[in-house]
């Protein structure tokens, strides 16, 4: 039998972005980086999320995760590209604006986005719970969420940061598309209200934890070992370079803590489908 991440590889190996067009090579570039791998961490909170309470209903949710790793990928091929982070390399291949263009890299991107709200709203669930995760996706990974967050990041270059700020850029940057994430899941699983506020919380220090994590991976190991562009933080505001290598991965062993602590007070079923993920992530920066 299947495990989780090997359905979810096969939805997503099946479900690829198929636009035909005469472009020479568009429709390549479209799902290079879909098929490059990652953690599929976000489309795995979900459905561990859902797998917990309402596990018939995850094939039906398969829709869903896929729309989460689409608007993530649009979001990392964005913030390699030249006007942002000028990486060479993501999850081990040649960023797409290196291989291919610039225009390309930004399209394939815009596509992505438009593309995960599709998948979403065409997902076999109910319209109500639709709406509810569509609302949830665009207001964590619009406006309020993901993008204020990179547009601070990008314009705070080289100025440094209250941790305050610095918390907040990286709240809005990374942690509330993880939160949200996990809200989904809850959402589609049909969790109360309460339950759902907690695991949004819970998000939020996963991926703050997650950013400081990433911080001190940039700074000790080579872009051979991460799989993308390191050594690349000079002039932005990361924690490592507000706190030093050690203050990081001391803020690190406190978040992994309360996350530990936090996923301890979730009813059993919860707590075991999320635990059988999180574990190997949690302290994966020692």
């Amino acid at each position: 039998m299947k495990n989780l991440l090997d359905s979810f590889e096969e939805y997503l190996l099946n479900n690829l972005p198929n636009s035909k067009s005469f472009h020479p090579y568009f429709e390549e570039a479209l799902s290079e980086m879909l098929k490059a791998g990652g953690k599929r961490f976000r489309p795995m909170l979900l459905l561990s999320v859902v797998k917990s309470n309402k596990s018939l209903l995850l094939s039906n949710s398969m829709a869903v995760a896929l729309g989460l790793e689409f608007l993530h990928t649009y979001s990392l091929i964005h913030d390699d590209l030249p006007s942002m982070d000028n990486a060479d390399l993501r999850r081990g291949f040649q960023t797409l604006h290196k291989k291919y263009d610039e225009v390309t890299a930004i399209l394939v991107g815009d596509a992505l986005n438009t593309e995960a709200f599709n998948l979403v709203a065409n997902a076999s669930l109910h319209n109500d719970i639709k709406v509810e995760l569509i609302k949830c996706l665009a207001t964590n990974g619009g406006i309020n969420g993901m993008i204020i967050g990179q547009a601070i990041d990008c314009f705070f270059e080289n100025q440094k940061l209250e941790l305050n700020q610095l918390e907040y850029l990286h709240i809005h940057k990374t942690a509330k598309l993880i939160a949200a994430s996990l809200k989904m899941g809850a959402i589609i699983s049909e969790y109360d209200i309460s339950t759902q506020n907690r695991l949004y919380d819970f998000g939020i220090d996963l991926g703050l934890l997650f950013q400081i994590q990433d911080d001190i991976i940039d700074e000790t190991c080579t872009s051979l070992e991460a799989g993308k562009t390191t050594q690349n933080d000079g002039a932005k505001n990361s924690f490592v370079n507000l706190l030093g290598l050690e203050g990081a991965r001391k803020s690190a062993d406190e978040l992994s803590l309360k996350c530990i602590n936090t996923l301890n007070t979730f009813e059993s079923n919860l707590k075991n489908s999320l635990e059988e993920l999180l574990l190997k992530y949690i302290n994966r920066h020692k």
